[in-house]
């Protein structure tokens, strides 16, 4: 008799297992479907943020997922939404906790403005839809604070935008050939557009718009003589190490990273 209750109560419990799995398993909470629905669920909310264009919380919800689900074939492309969101937040007016909103005084200059907090006046005009040079005293506008550095890696050919370390975007770039890009910290020294460039042998200067302008859109010296960022007029060669030395960028890119860097910016580059 005792033998039979003890072979039912098995019976009982195994079968309540069973159940129990199954019901955890249907709701979403079974081993083989918790990664999967996490990983949905998450993107869900990223693309229902991102379209209500509360950028934070989509970046929030990517960067979840980076972090996560590290093991994922997708976290390159959620990196990528991070680097985009980023740039998003940097050119929009929502106040960060590396911003602040400003009051325009009387006498006011987006340049004198962007001096008094070392950013760029392209950077403040296009964070807050500014357009041309007129600006209104009393009106609120957002300023960028914290300090933007520089990071070259010449074994990956990568360029890495930061502050206060933390990698705001991430960039293809081609590098010098023989490894004749210098390794060091520099600063940005200059900032130029649509700069001519001196090919070597030539008596004259090849002018900006000419295809054989081995610069592209936009020149940003470092502090090493005829060293330099700048824009291609050759996109294939990104990622690779041919250039005579300088850091060469995809054109948009060069153009983007020329709106958000002041001069004085440190570059770091390293083998």
């Amino acid at each position: 008799m005792k033998k039979n209750i003890v072979i039912i109560a098995g019976i009982i419990i195994i079968v309540t297992t069973v159940v129990l799995f199954l019901s955890l398993k249907k709701k979403g909470h079974g081993p083989s479907l918790v990664a999967g629905s996490s990983i949905s669920g998450l993107l869900s909310q990223a693309k229902e943020f991102e379209t209500k264009a509360n950028f934070i919380e989509a970046k929030n919800k990517y960067q979840e997922l980076v972090n996560n689900h590290s093991g994922s074939n997708e976290v390159m492309n959620w990196q990528k939404k991070i680097d985009e969101l980023n740039i998003k937040l940097l050119f929009s007016t929502t106040i960060t906790p590396n911003s602040q909103l400003y009051e325009i005084r009387p006498g006011d200059t987006l340049v004198k403005i962007a001096k008094q907090f070392k950013t760029t006046p392209e950077l403040i005009s296009k964070a807050n839809n500014i357009s041309g040079d007129k600006i209104f005293p009393g009106k609120k506008i957002k300023v960028w604070t914290a300090p933007f550095n520089i990071v070259v890696d010449k074994s990956q050919n990568i360029l890495m935008l930061k502050t206060n370390d933390e990698v705001i975007k991430t960039y293809i770039v081609s590098t010098g050939t023989n490894n004749s890009t210098p390794v060091g910290t520099f600063k940005i020294v200059d900032k130029i557009v649509n700069p001519s460039w001196f090919k070597p042998g030539a008596a004259t200067p090849i002018a900006a718009g000419n295809p054989e302008n081995a610069l592209g859109t936009r020149w940003l010296a470092i502090s090493l003589p005829s060293y330099g960022i700048h824009g291609t007029n050759d996109p294939m060669s990104l990622g690779k190490q041919v250039t005579q030395g300088c850091v060469r960028m995809l054109n948009a890119d060069v153009e983007e990273l020329y709106t958000i860097v002041p001069k004085e910016t440190e570059v770091t580059i390293v083998d």
